[in-house]
């Protein structure tokens, strides 16, 4: 039986297939209380409708950039696991970041399906399940403490009149991101650079091209949800960056 087989078999379809199932009847339940409390509370049935139609909606949206993900880790990881790990706990930056790492620690010029072995599998799947059961880990142990605090923060910002603020977090968040953005920025840079420290334009520039493309993007998403007051572009604004992206990479492909 070939890797390919293997990582697309039937007992790995139904494995991944049943936690999800799991998942959405969790999903289904909670929906089913949220509703009855709804009515237990006074809400009217015409606007819980409504609620739950835009909702729908809006789901739909930022959900084609984790198809998007799916699909493209399909090709190196078969169907079944990142079709687990991004629909119950996955994040696409995060999942394509650590199986990268975990498939070059592995031996594996790069991620996919030609150079993949079953160890290679293995240790990408440990690797990308020990890194992030901590937030569930951490959100377990300390959650509750945290949601306690950031109440009082609010509630102290209503009474002085000032806007409640992220904090630490919200900087922590920034700094990771820009720090992620800056080491797959640089590391491409530095592909570009020759020993003698000048550009090589003979380099793999594909990847730069294809950011700068997809930062312009967001952007204008940006630009029409701030300035043009847009309510859809928020929702659609990594899909579609994402989306115009990889059109970009298509496109580019064909003409160089």
């Amino acid at each position: 039986m070939s890797v390919v087989q293997n990582l697309n078999s039937s007992f790995m379809y139904m494995l991944c297939g049943s936690i999800i199932l799991v998942v959405a009847l969790i999903c289904v339940l909670f929906l089913v209380r949220a509703w009855r409390a709804g009515i237990a509370i006074g809400m009217e049935k015409e606007k819980m409708r409504r609620v739950v139609v835009s909702s729908a909606a809006f789901t739909v949206l930022p959900s084609i950039g984790i198809l998007l993900g799916v699909i493209a880790l399909s090709g190196s990881l078969g169907v079944p696991w990142p079709w687990l790990r991004l629909s119950v706990i996955g994040a696409l930056h995060y999942e394509t970041q650590v199986a990268q790492a975990a498939a070059e620690a592995s031996g594996l010029s790069a991620l996919s399906m030609s150079q993949m072995t079953m160890g290679a599998f293995t240790t990408i799947c440990l690797l990308m399940s020990m890194c992030i059961m901590w937030s569930l880990i951490l959100s377990l142990i300390f959650g509750k403490a945290y949601s306690n605090r950031l109440l009082k923060v609010k509630k102290g910002s209503k009474k002085e009149g000032s806007p409640a603020g992220g904090g630490f977090g919200d900087l922590a968040m920034t700094a990771m991101f820009v720090g992620l953005i800056s080491a797959y920025v640089g590391s491409y840079i530095g592909g570009l650079i020759s020993g003698n420290g000048r550009f090589s334009f003979s380099g793999d520039w594909m990847p730069l091209a294809v950011a700068a493309v997809g930062a312009l993007a967001m952007a204008v998403f940006v630009w029409l949800y701030e300035k043009k007051k847009h309510v859809w572009a928020e929702s659609f604004s990594v899909a579609g960056s994402m989306l115009i992206a990889m059109i970009a990479a298509v496109v580019l492909k064909m003409i160089v």
